[in-house]
């Protein structure tokens, strides 16, 4: 096979190469089946994607191997590809994003060996207003995914009780992610407080099980609840997106009752999908992530 060839997808020309370098050694998965997966599941990973700055995570030498994190859109990009420009702090400039609205985009960054697609919670018409809040779960050994899905499930106890619907999802690494869905005026120094002082009064209740606080030596046999993910500098890992690792896991979506059944069977491996299973799992159930997208939800008072 050439070392490059090009494609036409909907009349944009993209350049593939090195297809048959190995991305994920234990399961022999090449950069043209890591293609080939994001291909497959476009049709529910773009609407997560439209309009939404990205962050690259980039793996050119295969998963377990060295990465970067590129924000700023490569200068060699397609002159069709679009982009935001979203000012940064830090570097005192507007810094141009990638923004992957398309096929052809996402295939483009999946050549780049982009295994990681890492998102805002805002959209690019309005990078001050989180279209989201997210509690990012994460575990310190021995505790682990069982342990995440219980705290997920006291969020989930405690967001009922406001009257607002949640939706889960593996990280695709060893934890959990808890979503609600704003779509709604607020700003990132109230979400990020809301979920400070959720994660905090849930460690009160729960100091055997829950950590708010981000020192990583507390946080053996605990589950840290990362509320400072809800922020503008920051990003989360899309659904839908590969992780890297030993096997292409997805980072899916979970159902509560999933999440019960594998807590009450202390089944951790219920919470663990590959790429294939998460294709079978869209084929069977569609997006089960899709109410983030559009369900209007007001922040409850503090």
């Amino acid at each position: 096979m050439p070392s490059k060839t090009s494609v036409d997808i909907d009349g944009k020309k993209v350049i593939l190469s090195n297809l048959e370098k190995i991305f994920y050694e234990e399961k022999t998965v090449t950069k043209s089946q890591v293609i080939d997966y994001y291909i497959r599941i476009a049709p529910v990973l773009l609407p997560h994607l439209h309009n939404r700055p990205l962050t690259l995570k980039r793996y050119p030498n295969g998963a377990a191997a060295k990465y970067f994190y590129q924000k700023a859109c490569p200068a060699h990009r397609p002159e069709w590809l679009h982009t935001t420009p979203v000012w940064s702090n830090r570097n005192n400039k507007y810094i141009d994003f990638c923004i992957v609205n398309d096929l052809a985009s996402l295939v483009w960054a999946a050549n780049l060996a982009t295994l990681e697609l890492h998102t805002s919670l805002s959209l690019e018409s309005n990078a001050t207003v989180p279209t989201m809040l997210v509690l990012d779960l994460d575990p310190g050994y021995p505790a682990g995914i069982l342990e995440c899905a219980q705290v997920s499930l006291l969020l989930h106890e405690y967001f009922n009780s406001k009257g607002l619907k949640t939706f889960a999802k593996t990280s695709g690494s060893k934890g959990l992610q808890v979503y609600v869905p704003l779509n709604t005026t607020v700003s990132y120094d109230q979400t990020k407080q809301f979920a400070k002082n959720l994660a905090q009064s849930l460690e009160k209740q729960y100091p055997n099980l829950i950590l708010s606080k981000m020192r990583k030596s507390l946080r053996q046999g605990k589950v840290f609840i990362d509320w400072s993910q809800n922020d503008s500098h920051k990003t989360t890992v899309c659904v839908y997106s590969l992780r890297a690792g030993k096997n292409p896991l997805v980072s899916a979506p979970v159902t509560w009752d999933e999440l019960k059944n594998a807590l009450n069977t202390t089944n951790a491996q219920a919470l663990t999908f590959d790429s294939l299973q998460v294709l079978d799992r869209v084929k069977a159930h569609g997006d089960l992530f899709a109410p983030v997208l559009a369900l209007q939800q007001q922040l409850p008072a503090p």
